[in-house]
């Protein structure tokens, strides 16, 4: 093997191919300026652009209310970290609970096949307003009043139904002979769940699990309709007091700052699964 050389043959293919990955490259880079241009250049010459630029696009009083805003958005990307713990530990044992072949378990199945059922079928905004709102109004002892764990609550019922199914699927996605090693080497029920396909299952499924936490971002504004004041009711109420809609652009910049970082690398762990079971990596 130390003597191996590459042939001329394979060379010229590996050139070929390199030649062929930056002319792609260079007319897909070409092509998107291009349209991004056209785009800009009939939004700017458009009859009512002036309009548009001093409503949405004012930078002065865009730069006057980015610190409240920013300080604002810290409590989303709070809200949304807290709740993607408490998320995937509920998704995680009501996943746990459907896939266990246990009849004893059986009322426990069925609970999780409602809460899974209903709170997909509910939206996230009436799931946060019935927390939100009718948790408080039961007066119960312990349970807390906050707008923010009130909200937290909503999202992590709301979401955790989604976040167990894709975990479940993952599960069943790996294949039976991997249980069969599992038992065949000794391993309890449990073990094998734990150390043989659980692993697999969890390295599966996390690029559809990144997609649901990008969605969970997004959807932290919508607690502001329970009165949380976090980036998009502080961006709400500057462009009720000032009639300027900026506030509500600066909102949507810091949302793209994180969405778009954890959607590309998404794709690129997407990329590498696939790479991975065909033997690419």
């Amino acid at each position: 093997m130390a003597d191996w050389t590459q042939s001329d043959r394979q060379t010229a293919r590996l050139d070929y191919r390199r030649r062929r990955t930056r002319r792609r490259a260079a007319v897909a880079g070409v092509s998107t300026v291009a349209v991004i241009g056209l785009l800009a250049l009939a939004a700017v010459t458009a009859p009512g652009w002036h309009r548009v630029q001093v409503t949405y696009f004012d930078l002065a009083y865009g730069r006057e209310v980015l610190p409240g805003l920013a300080a604002a958005f810290v409590l989303n990307v709070k809200l949304f970290v807290v709740a993607e713990i408490l998320i995937l530990a509920v998704a995680l044992v009501v996943a746990l609970v459907r896939v266990i072949p246990s009849p004893a378990i059986a009322p426990l199945k069925l609970l999780a096949v409602v809460y899974t059922d209903i709170f997909r079928g509910v939206p996230t905004l009436l799931v946060i307003f019935l927390v939100c709102f009718g948790l408080p109004a039961l007066q119960l002892q312990g349970v807390p009043t906050d707008i923010f764990w009130l909200g937290t609550i909503a999202l992590t019922l709301s979401y955790g139904a989604y976040v167990a199914e894709v975990i479940r699927s993952g599960i069943a996605s790996v294949h039976p002979s991997q249980w069969a090693a599992g038992r065949s080497l000794g391993l309890t029920y449990p073990q094998t769940m734990r150390h043989v396909v659980l692993p697999q299952a969890l390295r599966r499924v996390v690029p559809p699990l990144i997609n649901d936490f990008v969605s969970l971002q997004k959807d932290t504004a919508l607690v502001s309709s329970a009165g949380l004041v976090e980036i998009l009711r502080e961006a709400n109420i500057n462009a009720s007091r000032d009639f300027n809609f900026t506030p509500y652009v600066v909102a949507a910049a810091f949302f793209i700052a994180i969405t778009v970082p954890l959607a590309r690398l998404a794709d690129w762990l997407a990329l590498r699964q696939v790479r991975r079971e065909q033997g690419a990596e």
